[in-house]
């Protein structure tokens, strides 16, 4: 396990801080009620939940060109039909991982592709297992072209608690599967729209991981009919 970079100066600066202000307790109070105790232990456990929010397990990726593999950590929260119509502009396939504050917030490439299509956007806050956050509430959108010709949309969507969302995506690279997509920042979504047609490999509230759980088949990766 290590600490993700979104997350090392912030641990510094926060280390930092509660040193400083333990150091002045040291200095100008003489004697420690349990509530100073109790104050210095919350700032441990504070600095203790933030290293644990921004850890990165070590994991063995799944590696396999004809599924898309989870973006996000979390629990699947929607399976519908819908019209996207910021890149796609057809009827297609919406599958929505919601992260809750326990879940690692790395956000990852669910297939090799090209990435055509990057745009943020400044929203609302909703709670981001609500069906209007996707268009609603403040998002980063990457869509791509797969070496098959096919067209996905990738969405990050922040949540009431996420006040900043991480795309490291930039239009024009190639990227490959499980490659780091951007990070969001305490609880949110991730959205992925991907054909009508595609076989879909996870159920509602299926609890699934980045890098390692498939999501679902895309059309031209599936066996035809004998």
């Amino acid at each position: 396990m290590y600490i993700h970079k979104e997350g090392r100066k912030l641990l510094l600066w926060t280390a930092g801080s509660i040193m400083v202000l333990v150091g002045l307790m040291l200095v100008c109070v003489s004697y420690w009620t349990f509530f100073h105790y109790l104050f210095v232990t919350l700032l441990v456990f504070v600095w203790l939940f933030l290293m644990y929010f921004f850890r990165i397990p070590n994991r063995v990726f799944t590696h396999d060109g004809t599924r898309l593999i989870s973006p996000a950590d979390g629990t699947i929260c929607a399976i519908e039909e819908v019209f996207e119509k910021e890149y796609l502009n057809c009827e297609c396939l919406q599958i929505s991982v919601f992260m809750y504050g326990t879940d690692v917030h790395v956000n990852r490439y669910p297939i090799a592709g090209k990435v055509e299509y990057v745009k943020y956007h400044k929203g609302n806050y909703f709670v981001a297992s609500h069906p209007k956050s996707s268009s609603m509430n403040e998002r980063s959108s990457i869509g791509m072209r797969l070496a098959s010709g096919e067209h996905i949309l990738l969405r990050q969507v922040a949540g009431v608690m996420a006040r900043r969302i991480v795309c490291y995506a930039h239009e024009g690279e190639a990227v490959e599967q499980n490659q780091e997509m951007g990070f969001i920042k305490f609880g949110s979504r991730v959205d992925l729209f991907v054909p009508k047609d595609t076989e879909i490999l996870v159920g509602l509230q299926d609890v699934v991981r980045n890098g390692i759980t498939p999501l679902c088949i895309l059309p031209s990766s599936q066996e035809p009919l004998k």
